[in-house]
């Protein structure tokens, strides 16, 4: 018969305190309170029994527990303990795999009982009756595993702790743990600028084209996931290291929450955040519906005391104090603050901040300069003048980066949510604390392998940029160049001159519809009425496409859907006309010809009526060009075609806009075609969307060149040509993407090669829809390449230099001998946890320094045009060319710089176009 035994059962009676003597036996040995010692080991739960030593050679029992690498699960009645072993192992497998402390202890508790690991608890009668039962039947009753999860769920987290404190070196203080400072204890970015750490002396006054090397760039942001249940007080679990990483203190924080609470928060002037203006489905049941933190923006790491809970959604008072925290007592005077609702929060900043009265957060701004900005990711979503005035891409020493550092964070963060939400507010942040602080450290032991890696590709694309800038410029002329350098370095240095990069459509409506105030009937501006006309002759030719698009055979639903279209247009036009006779009386007899002449030919027509693309609007411009009498019956003033010029002007601005628009992200479709689109299915999709956006582009172009049409007859109407500097005729040709060197792809550029070599296709020069004003192809992309060239060589001086409070050999062999211990154990154990930590450190250095050794012989060459774009690798060593199953998609090279084909135009039965734009009349 086979039985399950445990190791007490067998006899297993393990000494402690007498490890090096001959029998390892103890003359005065003190059994472990209890029957049995449980030991949670990484192969399951053991019970044992277990002797202390009393003969004094030991020392205290938890002494000589933890020399035997067991942590008690308690000081005084000390009957559970867990090996280190296991202790190392779960807290390894939390950072990786999130798992929560009950899945991991289940799992080493099924090993040792899969049976009846977990059974409901008797009472004291049910027990002496399973006695009695046992003593009759001769058996021995089975034991069952005691729960030691609580326990567990003790020791991890006391485990956790020290060990953060040991890592910051808290252990060699000859004050002690309790003089450790605020944040001390958390990870630090070692390429952000620290003066006195990792910036060489005299930054205060480098050159003003350089200062952005010494700026920090912070990222902030909320996450609503992280909340937490309101379970338990602080009272009952206050946390073991309050304000010692990354949260701020929590009895500061509390109390200027409380102290603002009733604070007037502004209504935003952008779009609408619903973290700010709805907080209350975040918050409904919760003691914190969210965290809010802030981070370096450049390398993704959690800046010490930056995290902070959130009460009721994401209110200014909260993110303030995490900023402002973040920063206080920096010495730094350039900041980059990237941020979702950056535009509406950053307004008023020093007026809250004065009225905070906070002296953990007050900074002196005299001297600081503050760029806040709206990351990449989130910018498309505000309005226009946000685009503008936030935009990363559209300011100067920001290099590459996207300010969606936090969103990277999170996704690390976020599975810990299922878990922190049912924990107390001091075990949570103690959980989120030590994952913030892993976190960092593995961001840390990468940086020599992702700088270089960043800096390969930056040498790629400085090359690759730098050619296409110079074809750029050579195409365009140098006066050209010259201006577009002067608007935008004017607009840089301050804001309130014009806009290089702003499209010019609605401000000449509005700049048009502020003059000529007269000109009002009823409560309608001429300009009003001009611009719905517009609007409706739009529509009139996106008819004729639609109809055009459904083929000669279409479905009853798509018949439907024209019959509808058709319906709502008409009223639209009809209701339009009897606002225009208000201003133009003259046509009530120029429409009343129009009927009679329809009158007779209606008994010719398949379909009696006239189709709504047909119907004549009479704008001014065709008043002044139509024969007879027109003209002469419905005058128009001078001023009324100044308004047409000028809408006309914003018209066609703002379809070439679209056009443009329209081309690069066709462009982007192409790229992720030929990087994710594998087999018929996925091709046959991204064709389709393909497709789609030459069918849209072609309708931008058509109203781009009506608008044109019409400035030609304005234009010599009022002897105005200045338009034709930028407005040039665009051809069938012209209606193409940047040329194909503007999107490099390294990955695509190396199965292609062959090709090319092959084919040697020269490559035509950019369309001049692309080098006129207002082009979303930035001239200036160069400059922000050499600026990230510049940030990423100096962030890897300062990281090469950098010697942290816990980071650094120097700074690790400085702590042998602070404390003045005797000659033992305790200090042999500190100074060679010391001594493993430099040589950790130092061979970290050493080989960060390998992996960018050759980095600075690559920029320069780079730099001096040494280096051909063909012969740049990105990725580095090892990748040769592709074989000939690299050319499988050769017959797709250059596609997104092909002109756009013309929309199909198949014989459409006249009957069937006027049956569908006539009936609903």
């Amino acid at each position: 018969m086979f039985e399950r035994k445990t190791l007490m059962d067998m006899g297993l009676r393990i000494q402690l305190g007498h490890w090096h003597g001959v029998d390892r036996r103890c003359s005065l040995p003190i059994p472990s309170k209890g029957k049995e010692f449980t030991i949670v080991d990484i192969h399951g739960v053991h019970r044992v029994s277990l002797d202390y030593c009393g003969c004094g050679m030991g020392g205290h029992p938890t002494v000589q527990l933890l020399r035997a690498q067991l942590w008690p699960a308690t000081s005084t009645n000390r009957q559970t303990a867990a090996t280190f072993t296991v202790l190392c192992q779960y807290h390894l497998m939390l950072f990786e795999s999130k798992c929560s402390g009950l899945e991991f202890y289940q799992s080493l508790a099924r090993q040792s009982e899969n049976v009846q690991y977990k059974r409901a608890k008797k009472t004291t009668k049910e027990k002496e009756h399973a006695k009695e039962r046992a003593r009759q039947s001769g058996s021995k009753r089975r034991r069952v595993l005691k729960n030691r999860y609580p326990e567990f769920l003790r020791i991890t987290r006391q485990w956790r702790h020290v060990r953060m404190l040991k890592r910051a070196a808290r252990g060699h203080d000859p004050e002690g743990i309790k003089n450790t400072q605020p944040g001390e204890c958390a990870l630090l970015c070692p390429t952000c600028p620290q003066p006195g750490k990792n910036m060489a002396p005299g930054w205060e006054t480098a050159p003003e084209d350089h200062k952005f090397l010494h700026a920090l760039f912070l990222a902030m942001d909320a996450n609503f996931r992280l909340k937490r249940k309101d379970v338990s007080t602080e009272g009952k679990d206050p946390g073991l290291g309050s304000g010692w990483a990354f949260f701020c203190e929590v009895k500061v924080y509390m109390d200027h929450v409380k102290r603002n609470w009733n604070q007037k928060q502004d209504r935003s002037h952008c779009v609408a955040h619903d973290a700010v203006d709805k907080p209350d489905r975040e918050a409904r049941g919760t003691a914190s519906s969210g965290i809010g933190a802030v981070d370096c923006a450049r390398h993704n790491m959690k800046r010490p005391l930056a995290v902070g809970d959130l009460q009721l959604g994401e209110r200014y008072l909260n993110m303030d104090y995490m900023f402002f925290r973040s920063i206080a007592g920096s010495p730094l005077v350039h900041f980059f603050v990237s941020y979702d609702i950056a535009c509406q929060w950053h307004i008023h900043i020093w007026d809250r901040l004065r009225d905070y009265q906070d002296e953990t957060i007050t900074i002196d701004g005299a001297g600081m300069f503050f760029t806040f900005l709206v990351p990449k990711f989130h910018l498309p979503a505000h309005i226009e003048e946000c685009n503008l005035n936030f935009s990363f891409n559209l300011t100067r020493c920001v290099g590459q980066t996207d300010g969606e550092a936090p969103e990277r964070g999170w996704a690390n963060a976020n599975p810990l949510a299922r878990s922190t939400k049912e924990m107390g507010p001091g075990s949570r942040r103690d959980m989120l604390d030590d994952h913030f602080n892993d976190a960092n450290h593995k961001k840390i032991i990468g940086l020599g392998y992702m700088l270089r890696k960043k800096v390969e590709n930056a040498v790629v694309e400085m090359v690759k940029t730098r050619q296409a800038l110079e074809d750029l410029e050579g195409s365009l002329g140098p006066e050209v160049v010259q201006g577009w350098e002067a608007m935008a370095q004017a607009w840089e240095k301050d804001s309130v001159n014009p806009n290089p990069v702003g499209g010019g459509g609605s401000g000449e409506r509005e700049e048009a519809g502020t003059e000529d105030a007269g000109a009002v009937r009823g409560d309608m501006h001429i300009m009003e009425l001009v611009g719905m006309g517009l609007q409706l002759e739009d529509q009139q030719r996106i008819m004729v496409f639609d109809v055009a698009a459904t083929g000669l055979h279409p479905t009853d639903g798509q018949r439907r859907a024209m019959i509808e279209h058709s319906s709502k247009l008409r009223r639209k036009i009809v209701a339009w006309m009897e606002l225009e006779v208000k201003f133009f009386p003259g046509l009530v007899n120029v429409r009343a010809m129009e009927d009679t002449e329809r009158a007779r030919l209606a008994a010719a027509q398949p379909v009696p009526g006239v189709s709504v693309s047909d119907m004549k609007l009479w704008l001014p411009l065709a008043i002044a060009a139509a024969p007879g009498s027109v003209a002469q019956d419905v005058p128009v003033t001078n001023n009324v075609y100044q308004h047409k010029y000028r809408l006309r002007v914003g018209q066609a601005e703002e379809g070439l806009h679209e056009v443009r628009r329209l081309l690069l992200v066709r462009t982007h479709v192409y790229q992720l075609k030929d990087e994710h689109s594998r087999g018929v299915r996925a091709n046959m999709r991204s064709q389709d969307k393909i497709e789609t956006l030459n069918d849209q582009t072609q309708r931008a172009a058509a109203q781009y060149r009506a608008a044109r049409l019409a400035l030609v007859s304005l234009g010599r109407l009022l002897k105005r040509h200045e338009w034709q500097r930028t407005l040039h005729e665009l051809k069938p040709d012209d209606v193409r993407g940047l040329p194909q060197a503007t999107f490099h792809d390294p990955e695509r550029k190396k199965k292609k090669r062959r090709h090319r070599k092959r084919q040697a296709r020269v490559q035509r020069p950019a369309s001049w829809i692309w080098t006129t004003t207002g082009a979303d192809y930035n001239p200036a992309d160069g400059a922000a390449m050499n600026e990230g060239n510049l940030l990423r060589a100096n962030r890897m001086g300062q990281s090469a230099g950098s010697q942290p409070s816990v980071e650094g050999g120097a700074h690790w062999r400085e702590q042998v001998g602070r404390r003045e211990l005797p000659e033992g154990p305790q200090l042999e154990g500190e100074t060679a946890y010391t001594l493993r930590q430099a040589a950790v450190q130092e061979e970290l250095a050493e080989g960060f320094a390998e992996e960018w050794e050759p980095l600075a012989e690559l920029i320069q060459r780079g730099q001096a045009g040494e280096l051909e774009e063909d012969n740049v690798v990105a990725g580095g060593e090892g990748e040769g060319e592709m074989g000939e199953d690299g050319d499988a998609d050769s017959d797709e090279e250059g596609e997104e710089d092909n002109p756009v084909p013309a929309l199909p135009r198949p014989e459409i039965k006249t009957t069937y176009v006027d049956e569908v734009l006539v009936m609903a009349g």
